[in-house]
């Protein structure tokens, strides 16, 4: 029989995360990982793989892999996704290993350009197969770019088939929808993007590693991808007093691109302090099932803090996208596939 001392210390290593990771794919999303560090991530590690050596010696990241040296000599791969794949291939082991160590890998990559488009698809399958859940973030590209670069369009469609293939969780962000923000400077308007991205990662990341009296953790949130197709991740804040604005906002207010089906399934956590009661919880799921329109399957979870709080906050992990929903909100109307 093993002491107390040693049980708790057993659990304790039982319990302890390996971790989640940032990792930035290309220059767009290696960019992006720089602004979510600077937002606050703590002890979260953060990767950056391109294959453009320049940019990759300028970030201030944990570790950096750069891909196809021997092709590419280190000077990016000029929109060619296949050469990019390439390279891939050859440090397949190198990636698993260094990536596969982690519980969640945020994958970002602005979509368009040949190493995000390509690596994105790439790495989501990669550790599929693994015990790491990945979740890929996606920029879409501003129309304006997809109407005047063939190139551009066709690695955007390409790599958001090949994610829509792998299934799982897809958090496509939409800069199209940040011409809200119009009248700001252009580092702002991005810097807008990538709080509300923060906001996102944060939220799950806080979902699963903290208990909660009624509890999702990273199994639940597993067990809920595995048939529910593709999947986004929501999440909104209001005022304890709104639990029906606070499903609203989650599902309208949003940078993300999505389409739900007729049958949809929800893992949605509500979050808030010791004031919350059982009648602003119970408000929150039937409001959210409701408006998912009766899904065919939903988990629950909640916690409440010590003390009492102002906010509540939903997070919601939604499957069962349409198929080609995210695709056909880049395609172009008249040369729509």
């Amino acid at each position: 029989m093993e002491s107390d001392r040693e049980t708790l210390e057993r659990l304790a290593r039982l319990g302890r995360s390996s971790g989640v990771a940032i990792v930035g794919l290309g220059g767009a999303g290696s960019e992006a990982v720089h602004d979510l560090l600077t937002l606050g991530l703590p002890d979260v590690p953060a990767i950056a793989i391109n294959t453009d050596a320049p940019h990759l010696l300028k970030l201030e990241v944990n570790e950096r892999i750069l891909l196809g040296e021997r092709e590419m000599r280190g000077r990016g791969s000029a929109g060619d996704r296949v050469l990019v794949r390439a390279g891939a291939e050859a440090a397949r082991e190198e990636l698993l290993r260094r990536l596969s160590r982690y519980e969640i890998v945020f994958l970002l990559a602005g979509l368009g350009g040949g190493t995000g488009s390509a690596l994105l698809p790439y790495l989501t399958e990669l550790l599929q197969g693994s015990d790491t859940l990945a979740v890929p973030v996606a920029f879409l590209p501003f129309r304006i770019e997809l109407e005047s670069n063939p190139q551009r369009r066709s690695n955007t469609l390409e790599a958001l088939g090949e994610l829509e293939a792998v299934g799982g969780m897809l958090l496509a962000l939409s800069n199209e929808k940040l011409r809200r923000f119009e009248a700001l400077p252009m580092h702002q308007v991005l810097h807008v993007r990538n709080a509300y991205l923060h906001s996102l990662v944060a939220g799950l990341v806080d979902m699963v590693e903290h208990p909660s009296q009624m509890n999702v953790d990273l199994a639940s949130l597993k067990f809920h991808l595995k048939d529910s197709g593709v999947s986004t991740l929501l999440l909104s804040e209001e005022h304890v007093s709104e639990p029906e604005r606070l499903v609203h906002v989650a599902l309208t207010e949003t940078l993300l691109d999505f389409e739900l089906s007729d049958s949809p399934s929800a893992l949605i956590h509500v979050d808030g302090g010791s004031n919350l009661t059982l009648r602003t919880v119970d408000r929150v799921w039937r409001t959210m099932r409701r408006r998912l329109g009766e899904p065919r399957r939903m988990l629950v979870g909640t916690r409440t803090h010590p003390e009492p709080r102002d906010v509540v906050r939903l997070t919601a992990v939604v499957g069962g996208l349409r198929p080609r929903s995210v695709r056909d909100a880049v395609a172009l109307p008249l040369e729509a596939e």
